[in-house]
């Protein structure tokens, strides 16, 4: 299969999850809207793309990959959240809490994230109870507080203020880069045995590692050279509300220079895991290559 190919079947997947008619229909709505409304599905594809590098039963991959897209929507209904980043726009279309309210908008983000943990735990995942276990644990971390939430508060705490790189870094590392890992490794977990081989584990992390960065740095270069039409949201607002970004800090052609960097890092790596591993550098190839 190829990333078209998952992409259809991720979004097959979350339309059949996000049916259920014991879900009050108004934070159903909400739920569907913002999970259902575009996107590249890149953490989802990294699910995939890892799944093929260790062989994993394809079966085995939907929930978990459905579960972090459930994860990400819940992250960014709450980002764009006026108490957070006050955004109008998320590809393309009012936010969450502009089309619903903000109550609706931060209940609809509590449901995905939770609903998350019951696609990896519930009896139709087709994960073993240790797989479901070790994936839970690795999702919880990604997400909480020393992974995508401590980036969040960080990333506010570092509004209109001085940071170094590694400063810069490891907020990044939290804030967009946990998760971003927890695709990939999770995506191995699903291997048969539910037991993935340290040196596979290791290169899989440094992988997503590089990535996961270096989407994040062209996001910021995005930010300032794309166009609020390309990006989906509303450009330049990093800069209008006073944070620190890669360009801001060490410059444009340098960031570009890292990102480039990162990627050459994430190909060495996957290429010291063996076959089965194209997915995974076409997936590398379209984060530093993106428009939006």
């Amino acid at each position: 299969m190829n990333l078209i190919d998952y992409q259809s079947r991720i979004e097959v997947v979350l339309k059949r999850e996000l049916t259920n008619s014991d879900i009050p229909s108004r934070l159903l709505q909400a739920m569907n809207y913002s999970t259902l409304n575009g996107g590249k599905r890149i953490r989802a594809l990294l699910v995939y793309a890892a799944g093929e590098a260790v062989q994993a039963p394809l079966e085995q991959l939907d929930n978990v990959a459905a579960a972090i897209e459930c994860i990400h929507s819940y992250s960014l209904i709450h980002d764009d959240l006026p108490a957070m980043d006050d955004d109008d726009l998320r590809r393309g279309k009012p936010t969450s809490h502009k089309q619903f309210d903000e109550a609706t908008a931060i209940l609809a983000g509590d449901a995905l994230l939770t609903f998350a943990f019951e696609l990896i735990n519930h009896r139709d995942s087709n994960l073993s109870d240790t797989q479901a276990r070790k994936i839970s644990a690795i999702l919880s971390e990604s997400a909480g507080a020393i992974g995508m939430v401590g980036g969040q508060i960080l990333d506010i705490q570092a509004t209109g203020k001085e940071l170094t790189q590694a400063q810069l870094e490891d907020m990044h590392r939290r804030k967009t880069g946990a998760l971003i890992r927890a695709a990939a490794m999770c995506g191995g977990l699903c291997i048969e045995s539910g037991n993935l081989n340290k040196e596979i584990a290791e290169k899989l992390e440094s992988y997503a590692n590089n990535i996961g960065l270096a989407f994040q740095v062209v996001d910021d270069i995005l930010d300032i050279e794309a166009s609020t039409e390309e990006l989906g949201k509303t450009s330049g607002a990093d800069i209008d509300l006073g944070k620190v970004t890669y360009p801001s800090l060490i410059g444009l052609d340098a960031s570009k220079q890292l990102a480039k960097n990162l990627y050459n890092e994430s190909i060495k790596s996957i290429h010291e895991i063996g076959e089965n591993t194209e997915l995974l550098s076409q997936i590398a190839e379209l984060v530093i290559s993106r428009r939006k």
